[in-house]
């Protein structure tokens, strides 16, 4: 049984959200103390957070950088906010996925079903096949399970989707990889994703890595997708 966290102060709408996914046999809590959600978290330990933006105290944002401290468990944003630069900043903070009030319900546990296959269920096992649970690439490594990438003597978190972006882009290593690839490889059911999602999420990877040490190993192909080139492996060897 999946714990799903959820992290909403309106009281009506924490409890619709609660009862419906109880339906489903998920274990629900909810968060109370909005000053100290990071205890919350450490003591539920749960495998999907559903966060608002609009919290007492600090927004949700603050906080999903602060879960991301601790834990690597899915986080999708459920807020009444619909800019597209809202969208973006709850990817970039950490997120994994956005839904906007008023939500249908449906749509909220298809998100939920989705996030946690690619997580934990059927998906995470079939990227992990083959290859192992490591990925090498000239000395960078991606560790799959631990959502964690290493390069000469440093070690990174990644998220779970910036994990299956990464391993996707190395095992096609100087090929082109379609955005259609890529999103069915984060996504399941692509039709609840913005195309902007994909860009940010390729992004924070471009950002991971530089904290590594490794420039521009991510390379766009207008209108086709994404390329990680080897480039960086080949100035590396010359340094």
């Amino acid at each position: 049984m999946y714990k799903i966290m959820i992290v909403e102060d309106d009281d009506k709408i924490a409890s619709i959200l609660q009862s419906s996914l109880e339906k489903y046999e998920y274990e629900v809590s909810r968060a109370m103390d909005f000053k100290d959600l990071k205890q919350d978290l450490l003591q539920i330990k749960p495998d999907l957070i559903l966060l608002d933006i609009h919290l007492p105290a600090y927004d949700g944002f603050y906080w999903c950088r602060q879960f991301r401290q601790e834990t690597n468990a899915p986080i999708i944003f459920v807020s009444a906010r619909t800019g597209e630069m809202d969208q973006v900043m709850a990817i970039e903070n950490g997120g994994d996925d956005f839904i906007t009030k008023p939500f249908h319900l449906d749509v909220l546990l298809a998100k939920v079903k989705s996030v946690l296959r690619r997580a934990y269920g059927e998906y995470a096992v079939r990227a992990s096949e083959g290859s192992g649970e490591e990925l090498s690439l000239q000395g960078l490594i991606l560790h799959r399970a631990k959502n964690t990438l290493e390069w000469k003597e440093k070690r990174i978190d990644l998220t779970k989707n910036e994990a299956l972006l990464l391993a996707c882009l190395m095992d096609r290593v100087d090929q082109i990889v379609s955005r259609e690839t890529l999103l069915e490889t984060l996504w399941d059911d692509v039709d609840f994703v913005d195309d902007n999602t994909l860009t940010v999420n390729v992004t924070r990877v471009r950002k991971k890595l530089e904290e590594l040490g490794i420039e521009k190993a991510i390379e766009t192909i207008r209108g086709q997708g994404y390329r990680l080139l080897m480039t960086w492996a080949e100035e590396s060897s010359l340094s």
